[in-house]
């Protein structure tokens, strides 16, 4: 039973990445299924309305019953409602894109936004995807509230992927990583330019509480033209307040509160909200 959930999961995943679809053969040969087992899986998906056909028999492609639940739980989760105002506030502020991303396991997901540019050029990429760890500011941010070897084994988790997919300046050694990690925990919060994406600069802070691991982080990202390291430097105290007062509020949602809880056993006394890695 397992194997035909873990199947399932996969056809899922693989089509999220693939707006255009894809045909049965396609997604049998990438997930190395049997094609009768894979139009099996793909029937019952599409008789439960996760799936549908672009065609008669033509591509696969998601429908927006599984956007419907992620934005349904969102919305029960308290995440958004307490988060948005203090986005749109540091949008306002920064001129440029914020985003608040979560913890969930080992993951790091963008949930929420707010978009402070009004003209010009605007970063804007699409929630619900998981952070890459390696070269994002927002996973340099949470790995620096880890410690080195949990950092390093993360990323060897997840990989550090191809570099031709990444920006010219995203590492491309674990011991890169562990440099660009250690000196965002030095200084308090992530700086990147050109390693996500080229053209690309973003700024992290972890929400967290005193001595733990990040369950949130807050970013501020934007064009290298405009987004340089002189406002960078300009805006840090007022991210890092920000990510001050996400920790404090985090109480009042249930995920928050439960991801806070689960990084650690310690007293909630001892819990302190803080900004500074």
């Amino acid at each position: 039973m397992s194997g035909v959930l873990e199947r399932t999961l996969s056809i899922l995943e693989l089509l999220s990445q693939h707006g255009e679809g894809l045909e049965l053969g396609a997604i049998a040969d990438r997930l190395d299924i049997p094609r009768s087992g894979t139009h099996r899986l793909l029937n019952d998906l599409v008789r439960l309305g996760y799936v549908r056909q672009a065609r008669g028999h033509g591509d696969y492609l998601l429908t927006t019953k599984l956007v419907a639940m992620g934005l349904s739980y969102l919305s029960n989760s308290g995440i958004v409602d307490i988060a948005q105002p203090l986005l749109n506030r540091l949008a306002e502020v920064s001129g440029e894109l914020v985003r608040l991303s979560v913890v969930d396991g080992e993951r790091l997901t963008w949930v929420a936004r707010a978009q402070g540019a009004r003209q010009g050029l605007r970063y804007d990429p699409d929630m619900g995807s998981d952070a890459q760890l390696s070269c994002s500011s927002s996973g340099w941010a949470l790995l620096s509230t880890l410690s080195d070897d949990e950092a390093l084994a993360r990323v060897a988790k997840q990989g550090l992927g191809r570099p031709e997919d990444f920006g010219p300046a995203a590492p491309t050694s674990l011991q890169a990583v562990l440099e660009a990690v250690q000196t965002s925990r030095a200084r308090g919060y992530s700086v990147t330019t050109d390693t996500y994406s080229i053209g690309l600069s973003a700024m992290s802070a972890p929400v967290r509480f005193a001595g733990q691991p990040a369950f949130g982080v807050l970013t501020i990202a934007g064009p290298t033209v405009r987004f340089t390291p002189e406002k960078m430097d300009a805006l840090a105290t007022e991210l890092m307040h920000t990510a001050q007062q996400l920790a404090a509020a985090s109480g009042a949602s249930p995920f928050f509160q439960l991801t806070a809880e689960t990084g650690s056993a310690a007293d909630a006394n001892e819990r302190k909200p803080i900004y500074a890695v």
